[in-house]
This record gives structure tokens, C-alpha cells and sequence, in this order.
């Protein structure tokens, strides 16, 4: 097998979507797979485009987001390496539900509807694992929601900065300090929100104790502090 077989497969087995793939299914996939480079701030894939299949981060990083009439953004995730993207329109057939844009240049593995489809009729166990992946998202989409519907932007703000701390940010006992830098404008699109008004949060935060900024670069030292003014409440007690 060639160094680039060998990356395709690589990938496909650390993607949560495929991990459980058995090795006979998981080849055809690789086979079929093909990698796509994408330049710094180059969008992949528009809001309304036509599916064409389904893409795993490489390197890099990938904005999924989207836009009201007036042309305010509201950014869903961050793809990065491991991550897969496209998943919805891949299963339904229906027009991209959101824009995909590279926000550094970025490789991904391309992975054509055919080859999809041809491994979940061929495989059941693939496709209740598909299933399973599926109900996460749609249940993590769910907290999103209930949190914009009833919880103020200062408990939202310290919410989607704790959970960006346990992707982006090296923890050290009950402390961050972030890897990657958000700037306000990430924050308010991550939010759907104004910069000022982040900018505003940011501050009460930092004025007690939650947050430190020195220069680009964003700490926060009392994590349990920061979910507790999240209003988070896991059914683990942490």
C-alpha cells in the first residue's frame, strides 16, 4: 500500500465515523477517498450548494457557519484534524445547510456520496454506528438551542469558553490557557451577537477573576468557576 493509501485509511479510522469500521469496509472507503487542499480563507462549500460527499479534516481548520439576510454570521463549529464535516446533506440529499470555509490552508479527505452509500448498504453495524453519531449531534444541537432560548449572554459566553478550552487550550489542574486565539469577532459569531457586546462580557469576566487576556493570548484560570457561571450542570456532578 502507498504512503498516500496509507493516510487515507489513517484518517478514516481516527474519524469518530468511521472507527468502528470493520477493515474490510474501511477499504473500499480509503480507496475511493481522494485529498483536497484548500487555501487560508478559501470557502469549501456554500449554504445551498449540492451535496458531493463527506470531508475529514487533515490539517488544519474549517468555519462551519451561516448567515442571515442582513449577512450576520453565526459560526457552528471548528473542524479540525480528526473531524468530519457535510455529514447531514450527505445522508439526506438535501442542499448544504450551512458554508464550510478554510480558515488556514487546510487538507481534507474527500469522500464521494457513492462510496457512502455503497458501505451502508453493504454494512448494517456501520450504519447504526452512522446513526448513533447522528443522534449526538443532534442532541448536542439541542443544548445549543436551549441555551440561546434561556440562559444570558454572560452564562452562553463562559459556557462556549469552557467548551473551547477542552479543544483549543492546555489544561493544567483547574486552569487553561488556550492554544489557538479567538478573537471577539470569533466569539460574537460563535455567539450570534455583536463584538461590543462580547467585548462587554469579557471584561466582567476578567474583572472577576474568570478570564485573564494577555495580548492575543486568552487563560482561564478557575475552570469549575467559569462552568459554575455557565449555569453547567452534568449529570456526573462535575
Amino acid at each position: 500500500m502507498s504512503a498516500l493509501a496509507d493516510e487515507r485509511a489513517a484518517t478514516l479510522r481516527k474519524c469518530h465515523l468511521f472507527s468502528g469500521l470493520a477493515p474490510e469496509s474501511l477499504a473500499p472507503l480509503a480507496q475511493a477517498s481522494s485529498i483536497r487542499v484548500t487555501q487560508s480563507g478559501v470557502e469549501i462549500f456554500a449554504a445551498g450548494d449540492t451535496v458531493d460527499g463527506l470531508r475529514v479534516v487533515i490539517s488544519g481548520q474549517v468555519r462551519l457557519w451561516i448567515a442571515d439576510r442582513e449577512g450576520r454570521e453565526l459560526t457552528l463549529l471548528f473542524a479540525e484534524p480528526g473531524d468530519p464535516f457535510g455529514e447531514i446533506a450527505l445522508l439526506d440529499g438535501l442542499p448544504r445547510s450551512a458554508a464550510a470555509t478554510a480558515l488556514e490552508t487546510t487538507r481534507c479527505l474527500f469522500l464521494p456520496v457513492s462510496a457512502v452509500e455503497t458501505a451502508l448498504a453493504a454494512d448494517p453495524a456501520f450504519a447504526r454506528h452512522l446513526i448513533l453519531s447522528l443522534c449526538e449531534l443532534l442532541r448536542r444541537n439541542v443544548e445549543t438551542i436551549s441555551g440561546f432560548a434561556f440562559s444570558g449572554l454572560d452564562a452562553r459566553l463562559a459556557h462556549r469558553l469552557y467548551d473551547l478550552a477542552h479543544d483549543h487550550a492546555e489544561i493544567t489542574g483547574q486552569s487553561a490557557r488556550f492554544t489557538r486565539h479567538f478573537s471577539q469577532t470569533d466569539l460574537a459569531q460563535l455567539l450570534g451577537v455583536t463584538r461590543e457586546a462580547v467585548n462587554k462580557k469579557l471584561r466582567a469576566l476578567e474583572h472577576d477573576g474568570l478570564v485573564l487576556r494577555n495580548g492575543t493570548t486568552l487563560s482561564l484560570p478557575d475552570l469549575p468557576a467559569l462552568a459554575a457561571r455557565a449555569e453547567i450542570f452534568r449529570m456526573d456532578g462535575s
